[in-house]
């Protein structure tokens, strides 16, 4: 609840918490988001484990609330572990319970969620949240909430905005791993094919791809004829370069793919009894590496050179922040508290170079930021002669 304090000014309470999945620095958001509320004279505090110190506040010692300080954050290293960890993927509207039957159901406690902000006297919330944090974020908001969200994602696919916090740090530590894997086929006369992130969209495997002089780079904007790249890669090793590097995003998309009869497994049929096909437990459990594995496999029998699969896409979570990183942290962080003194609500920050820019929640969920084939980066890749999986 807002105090006025003179002047025409208030005194506030603004929250801020992180929503599923670690990128590396997400203390500089918290810290730049910290020092401009001091600086404005209102105070700060961090909810633990995206909305967990809310809903059960009994699971944590301070109550699931962090003051934050401007004293607190001055010296926090912004390539430690988040302070206040993150969500593990809860959602208000859909949190599971053990109902009286001990069976597990999913009740909203949407509700709960917002009268728990009022009692608290929490006058706004800054969430540092991926797509899907975004819609739960709209939601509320639809619900009342006064919010202003931060786009996270290593895979830079959030809408609205040209650089999303974490992908810088992604992208620079997927190069240092390509130039590894490259400077390793040189060495073993193999191909190298390495899966990197990206689902839905190709940034991190093209962008990396080009630093690291790929000969292929597969994204699952471009249906990869793998045929094709064989050819393409034949035509680019001799006895000079006996080697080759494939970049594959883990959404990569294969066609004309000959598909193998699965065995329904003792395992999959537990997890999940009418499980056939791409449902199995196989792809429950063992996502990651299944791009890689399929493309070595059919280049490794389409070329007969023996090819290496290899996965590096989980591993960019961890590590330090670049400097663009950490700039844009603190730059995103101080960013939501100036949307919220300017009265902004239901709105993302948002990067547009070399500016700053507030744009309605609604214009960045349900969409995905993807590489346009006639973009910048898809035209310096075929410049530098990189195979894209067929012909553009």
């Amino acid at each position: 609840m807002s105090t006025e304090i003179g002047h025409g000014s208030f005194l506030r309470r603004i929250a801020i918490n992180v929503g599923a999945g670690y990128v590396p620095g997400i203390n500089a958001v918290i810290t730049g988001a910290a020092i401009a509320a001091g600086k404005m004279g209102w105070e700060m505090v961090g909810i633990r484990d995206g909305f967990e110190g809310l809903l059960n506040p009994e699971n944590y010692p301070d109550g699931g609330l962090t003051t934050l300080s401007p004293e607190l954050v001055e010296n926090l290293d912004p390539s430690a572990g988040g302070i206040l960890g993150q969500s593990a993927r809860v959602d208000p509207f859909h949190v599971r319970q053990i109902n009286e039957l001990e069976m597990v159901e999913e009740v909203d406690m949407s509700d709960d969620l917002l009268k728990r902000l009022k009692t608290e006297n929490i006058d706004g919330l800054i969430s540092v949240v991926g797509g899907q944090g975004l819609t739960i974020l709209y939601k509320l908001h639809r619900k009342g909430l006064n919010t202003v969200c931060i786009p996270r994602s290593i895979d830079n696919d959030i809408a609205a905005t040209s650089v999303s916090f974490g992908f810088n740090s992604a992208l620079s530590l997927t190069i240092e791993m390509l130039d590894r894997a490259r400077q390793s086929a040189q060495a073993a006369r193999k191909i190298a094919v390495v899966e990197v992130q990206g689902e839905q969209a190709g940034w991190i495997a093209l962008q990396a791809g080009i630093a690291a002089r790929a000969d292929a780079v597969l994204i699952p904007e471009i249906p990869v004829d793998l045929k094709y790249v064989a050819d393409r890669l034949k035509d680019k090793m001799s006895a000079r370069k006996p080697y080759g590097l494939v970049v594959v995003a883990q959404g990569a998309k294969i066609i004309n793919q000959a598909k193998k009869e699965q065995v329904v497994s003792s395992l999959k049929a537990t997890l999940s009894p009418l499980a056939t096909g791409d449902s199995s437990s196989e792809h429950v459990i063992l996502t990651s590496g299944q791009a890689a594995e399929t493309v070595a496999t059919e280049l490794q029998l389409l070329i007969a050179e023996e090819t290496y699969p290899l996965v590096i896409g989980p591993w960019v979570r961890g590590g330090r922040p670049t400097a663009v990183d950490r700039q844009l942290g603190m730059a995103y962080g101080a960013g939501a508290l100036q949307a919220l003194k300017a009265g902004k609500n239901g709105v993302m920050v948002a990067f547009q170079p070399p500016d700053i820019e507030f744009v309605p929640l609604v214009e960045a969920i349900n969409k995905i930021r993807t590489v346009s084939l006639d973009g910048e980066f898809i035209q310096i890749a075929l410049s530098l002669g990189i195979c894209l999986g067929r012909e553009l």
